[in-house]
C-alpha cells in the first residue's frame, strides 16, 4: 500500500473518530502515532511521540498562549469588559440598534486584549445581554450580536489561533498579527452594518434608546482607560518592534494584574481563579498541539498533500476553484469541529496545496481564521452559540440559531473581499516588516 493511500485512510479515520465524539487531542494523537508506526516502525513512532511532547512544551513561541490566556482571564475578572461596554453604550445611545453595535464594538476591543473568542463571548454575554433585554431588545438580535462580536476575538490581534498557525506553518507571529488587523477591523464594521440593517428592517427588535448627554459621553470615554493602556503597551509594542509577542503577552498579563489591584477590583481569590482557569485552558491547548504535531509528521511522511496538489493539477483545476473547495470544506467541518482542532488538522494538509497554487501563506492564515470564525457561529454546533446559552440558559437555542443567521453574511463578504483584494491582509506586514 502506498504512503499516499495510507495518508488518505488516516484522514478518513481521524474524521470518523471526531464524528463519534472522540476528543480532538486523542483523535490526532491516535491517528498520528498509528500512522508513524505503520510507516516507520514502533521505535521511531515512540521517539517521535516523546520529542513532540518536549518540543511543544518547551517552544518559546508557544509560551505566548498561557500568557495571553491569563491576560484575558484577569481582564474578565476585573470587569474591564464592563467599562468597554458602558462606554460604547453611552456613545451610541440614541442610535437605533445602538446596544447591539456597542456589544460588537466592546467585544472586538476586549478580544483585542484577551485573544480568546470563547472568553469574549462568555464575558460579554454576562454584561451586555441583561442590558439589551432591559432595553426591550429581541433575543435574536441580542444573541446574534453577542455571538458575532465574540468571534472577532480570534482575528483581531492577539489571536491564539494565529500563534498556533504560525507554529505549524513556520511563519512570523508579528507578521500574522499585522496581517489580521485590517481584516479584523473591516469584519467588525461589517458586523455592525448587519446589526444596523436588522434594527431598521425590524424596528421592534431594537427600540430606540434615550440619547445620553455630551457630559455623560465625555465621562464614558475615560472609563476604559485600562484597556486603552493595555492595548497600546501590548499590541502597540509588538507593531513598534519594542516587544516580541511573548514579551508583550507577559507585560500585558502583569499589567492587567497591577491595574486590577490599583482599581481594587482584583482580590487574591479572583487572581487565583484567573491563574487556575489559564492553566486548564493552556494545558488543553498544548495537549491538542502535541497530538497535531504527531499527525503533521504522519502527513509529511505520506506526502498526501503533494498527492492532492498533483491530483488538482491533473484535473486542470484552477486556483480559484481549488480555494473555493477549501473554503467550503472548512465551512462544512465547522459544523462538527472546534476552531483550533480545524486549524491543527487541516493546515498540514492544505497549506502545501495552497502554496503550490501561488497563494501567500500569510494571506492564507487570515482566510483560515475567517472560515474558522464562521464555524464558531455556524449552526448547529457553533461553539459561541453554546457558550452564550450556557450563560443565559433561559434563551432557547433556536432563537440563538435564528439570530446568528443574518450575521453570517459579514464573514462571507469579507472572504470575497480578501480574494479580490489580497493586499488587505498583506499590505501592513510588508509595510512594517518588509
Amino acid at each position: 500500500m502506498s504512503p499516499g493511500i495510507i495518508g488518505a485512510i488516516g484522514i478518513a479515520s481521524l474524521l470518523l473518530l471526531l464524528f463519534i465524539r472522540i476528543p480532538v487531542w486523542a483523535a490526532l494523537a491516535l491517528v498520528g502515532f498509528a500512522g508513524n508506526f505503520i510507516l516507520s516502525g514502533l521505535p521511531s513512532a515512540l521517539t517521535l511521540t516523546g520529542t513532540s511532547a518536549f518540543d511543544v512544551s518547551s517552544a518559546y513561541t508557544l509560551s505566548v498562549i498561557p500568557l495571553f490566556v491569563l491576560l484575558g482571564e484577569v481582564a474578565s475578572n476585573t470587569r474591564l469588559s464592563a467599562d468597554l461596554f458602558n462606554a460604547a453604550r453611552l456613545l451610541l445611545s440614541g442610535v437605533r440598534g445602538g446596544l447591539a453595535i456597542a456589544t460588537i464594538a466592546a467585544s472586538a476591543c476586549f478580544g483585542a486584549v484577551c485573544g480568546s473568542s470563547i472568553v469574549t463571548a462568555a464575558t460579554m454575554t454576562r454584561i451586555a445581554l441583561p442590558e439589551m433585554r432591559k432595553a426591550g431588545y429581541d433575543d435574536r438580535l441580542a444573541t446574534g450580536s453577542l455571538a458575532a462580536g465574540g468571534s472577532i476575538g480570534i482575528l483581531i490581534p492577539p489571536s491564539i489561533i494565529l500563534v498556533i498557525y504560525a507554529s505549524i506553518a513556520e511563519q512570523s507571529v508579528p507578521k500574522l498579527f499585522a496581517a489580521a488587523l485590517l481584516p479584523g477591523l473591516l469584519l467588525t464594521a461589517l458586523y455592525m452594518a448587519v446589526a444596523v440593517g436588522i434594527a431598521f428592517v425590524y424596528p421592534d427588535y431594537a427600540p430606540r434608546q434615550k440619547r445620553a448627554s455630551t457630559r455623560e459621553r465625555l465621562k464614558a470615554l475615560a472609563g476604559p482607560w485600562q484597556f486603552i493602556l493595555l492595548f497600546i503597551v501590548t499590541i502597540g509594542g509588538i507593531y513598534a518592534g519594542i516587544f516580541s509577542p511573548t514579551e508583550a503577552a507577559a507585560v500585558g498579563a502583569f499589567g492587567s494584574i497591577v491595574l486590577g489591584a490599583i482599581a481594587l477590583r482584583l482580590t487574591w481569590r479572583t487572581l487565583w481563579q484567573s491563574i487556575e482557569a489559564s492553566i486548564r485552558t493552556s494545558c488543553m491547548l498544548f495537549v491538542i498541539i502535541i497530538g497535531a504535531n504527531l499527525f503533521s509528521s504522519f502527513m509529511v511522511q505520506t506526502q498526501f498533500p503533494t498527492m492532492l496538489a498533483d491530483g488538482a493539477s491533473a484535473l486542470n483545476l484552477s486556483a480559484p476553484v481549488v480555494m473555493t473547495m477549501i473554503v467550503l470544506a472548512y465551512i462544512v467541518m465547522g459544523c462538527f469541529l472546534e476552531g483550533i482542532g480545524m486549524v491543527l488538522i487541516t493546515v498540514p494538509v492544505f497549506l502545501p496545496l495552497v502554496v503550490k497554487f501561488g497563494y501567500d501563506p500569510i494571506w492564507f492564515s487570515i482566510l483560515v481564521v475567517i472560515v474558522v470564525e464562521v464555524g464558531l457561529i455556524h449552526p448547529p454546533v457553533g461553539m459561541n452559540l453554546f457558550v452564550i446559552q450556557a450563560q443565559a440558559p433561559d434563551v432557547r437555542i433556536t432563537s440563538i440559531y435564528r439570530g446568528i443567521v443574518p450575521f453570517l453574511i459579514a464573514p462571507l463578504v469579507l472572504i470575497v473581499i480578501l480574494f479580490l483584494l489580497p493586499g488587505l491582509a498583506l499590505w501592513l506586514p510588508k509595510l512594517l516588516y518588509g
